[in-house]
């Protein structure tokens, strides 16, 4: 585990088929109302009589759930309000391009797991999981819509971002889905790309800040802290012996955050607590497995077993090999001195979930 000392802890306290282009509005934010019983989830083959049938469709991958998607979201919401049907997001899983490039290795924002609870608290009716297999990677886009929208789901209209394209070989394109609505009866809003102060937002920078250590920034991107979740695990219970453990997760290989050091906020339970975090190898201690490691600050309960979500708040510094355990104790003092210091300035960030 990696060595935070005890000293810290003592120390430092439309019309039917027609195209309504949505205005983009620049920072425009969507409320998170709070997750509600009734938010359903509708997985794979479904069947004639589910939950959300008929719904206003918000169709995307929705990895993150961004500020991008909000606006997607919140475009079906006033579809769907003003049509009388509830509002769902369709999704897929696992993600396309795992599927069509199952070689390269795809860091993805959110698990189906936290993208569902996130779209929970959108204010959405529930959420339409898709499994993308080769039998819907070789619809038509025209099955798509005939099979999947209309027979299965029996939609009452559809919200799509401006670079949504799906079918075989991505022929179906906004235009082409106006083009169907208009066919067979239901309207098709496009939202336009989605920018602040002319940054374009989407899921591909926000895993490019990430890669950096820009938390913040992803954080500015996402409208919330980026987070990930996991089972707390037994480590090598160095840090126990020196008299400060911490939990430890085990994050999924692809995850594409930089190594280093973070102020974090930490959900145990429904309740949150303040620390700070090591995420990569410990050059003191390397053994070859990534860890992310978290010491909660004013915390002494054990975790084990336990599933926990980890928000990152702010940047400290990269990983570093210091020349002695008692130069890596008063560094990791420092840090959890401007961990504390990070988080008393935003004491309620954390992200929106059930």
């Amino acid at each position: 585990m990696l060595t935070w000392s005890a000293v810290a802890r003592a120390r430092l306290p439309a019309e039917a088929g027609s195209v309504r282009r949505t205005r983009n509005v620049k920072k425009a934010m969507p409320e998170h109302s709070k997750p509600t019983p009734a938010f359903a989830v509708v997985h794979g083959e479904t069947p004639a009589g589910h939950a959300l049938r008929g719904a206003v469709v918000a169709i995307g991958n929705f990895d993150g759930v961004h500020r991008g998607h909000q606006a997607v979201i919140a475009t079906a919401r006033q579809r769907a309000a003003a049509l009388q049907r509830p509002a769902a997001a369709l999704t897929f899983e696992p993600h396309p391009r795992r599927f069509f490039r199952p070689q390269e290795p795809l860091f993805r924002l959110t698990d189906e797991r936290n993208k569902l609870r996130l779209l929970a608290s959108t204010g959405l009716d529930g959420a339409i999981v898709l499994r993308f297999d080769a039998a819907l990677a070789a619809l038509s886009a025209d099955d798509f819509v005939e099979r999947i929208l209309l027979d299965r789901l029996a939609i009452s209209g559809v919200t799509i971002g401006f670079d949504f394209h799906f079918g075989a070989n991505r022929s179906g394109s906004p235009d082409f889905l106006a083009a169907a609505g208009a066919r067979h009866g239901f309207p098709v809003d496009v939202v336009p790309r989605f920018e602040d102060n002319g940054r374009r937002i989407s899921s591909g920078p926000i895993r490019a800040a990430l890669g950096q250590g820009h938390v913040s920034d992803a954080s500015e991107m996402l409208g919330f802290p980026w987070f990930v979740s996991g089972e707390v695990v037994h480590g090598d219970k160095r840090g126990r012996e020196l008299g400060y453990p911490t939990a430890n997760l085990q994050l999924d290989p692809t995850c594409g955050l930089r190594h280093g050091i973070y102020a974090v906020r930490i959900n145990v339970g429904g309740r949150h607590y303040d620390g700070v975090a090591s995420f990569g190898r410990r050059p003191m201690f390397d053994v070859g497995t990534v860890l992310l490691e978290v010491f909660l600050f004013d915390f002494s309960a054990d975790l084990y077993g336990q599933t926990v979500d980890v928000a990152f708040i702010e940047w400290i510094r990269p990983e570093m090999k210091f020349d002695n355990i008692d130069d890596l104790v008063r560094r990791m003092d420092d840090d959890s001195g401007i961990a504390r210091a990070a988080l008393a300035k935003v004491p309620g960030a954390f992200p929106p979930l059930s």
